[in-house]
């Protein structure tokens, strides 16, 4: 594995490349604004190897958002750019921060009893049903008390109605490859979701693990994990480097332990909603 810099600077190239597929991209100043379809949008990045963003540069790329239709955020890594949460925050945008980790040679592949794993194709019939498993998973942080759910498929039928992600730009990017979905499931019923991301960056292969996310009621039994080291075995099958960004140290800790490795921060900065 390459060392730390070096992986970071693989990882910004990452994210230079991934949009390309899906998006124009336009630069502001020290900043990547992708500027497509609010249907699978991006955030603003740091020109990679660039120098200081200024204040003007983020403020600019937020109007170039807002223009566009596209959600108001800026991503980029602590270590690379370390005053830019200054500028990021004086926009008016909350800023997260998440532990970045690779995985190491020897993750752990974790099957929770009576759990199986499925990848996803493009044509299955259940796809969006996975879009709000995700998205009610998500709106219920860990830790956080769940109200009541359904039996089947263990989430309550008021709350599938609202819109998830559109399935027809979920559905292409699977096809296509850029795209890798799993679900796990118990007892017939989907209860985790999660995907990873393979891109070539110059000729070596990465991708990120993203969107794990494990519906409230069946939380605290390794699914998680059990999916995310699913999904690296899966992905090892084709890149050299998998990693992903952890919701918070506690999150970190869990992906720890099946051989994750934390190489820095990635912070976060989104205008809050109501």
């Amino acid at each position: 594995m390459p060392k730390r810099p070096a992986l970071l600077d693989r990882i910004e190239r990452y994210f230079a490349l991934s949009p390309l597929p899906d998006t124009p991209v336009r630069t502001v100043g020290g900043l990547v604004v992708p500027t497509g379809s609010p249907d699978w949008p991006y955030p603003a990045r740091p020109v990679p190897g660039g120098g200081p963003v200024a204040a003007t540069d983020v403020e600019e790329a937020l109007a170039v958002q807002r223009a566009a239709g596209l959600p108001e955020a800026v991503e980029w890594f602590a270590e690379r750019n370390p005053g830019l949460g200054t500028a990021v925050r004086a926009a008016g945008l909350v800023v997260d921060e998440l532990p970045l980790l690779v995985a190491v040679d020897d993750v752990e592949v974790t099957l929770p009893e009576g759990v199986r794993f499925y990848l996803v194709g493009a044509e299955d019939p259940q796809l969006a049903t996975y879009q709000r498993l995700a998205q009610l998973a998500f709106a219920v942080p860990v830790g956080a008390a769940a109200g009541p759910v359904s039996s089947a498929p263990g989430v309550a039928p008021e709350r599938l109605v609202d819109p998830p992600q559109p399935t027809d730009v979920l559905r292409e990017r699977i096809a296509a490859g850029r795209t890798v979905m799993m679900v796990a499931v118990e007892d017939g019923d989907p209860v985790a979701v999660g995907s990873h991301q393979p891109l070539d960056v110059d000729g070596v292969g990465f991708s990120e693990i993203v969107g794990v996310a494990t519906l409230p009621r069946f939380r605290g039994r390794g699914l998680g994990a059990g999916l995310a080291s699913t999904l690296v075995e899966h992905a090892r099958e084709t890149v050299d480097t998998v990693f992903l960004a952890a919701g918070d140290d506690d999150v970190a800790r869990v992906y720890e332990r099946v051989g994750f490795a934390r190489i820095g921060t990635t912070l976060v900065g989104e205008r809050p909603t109501d």
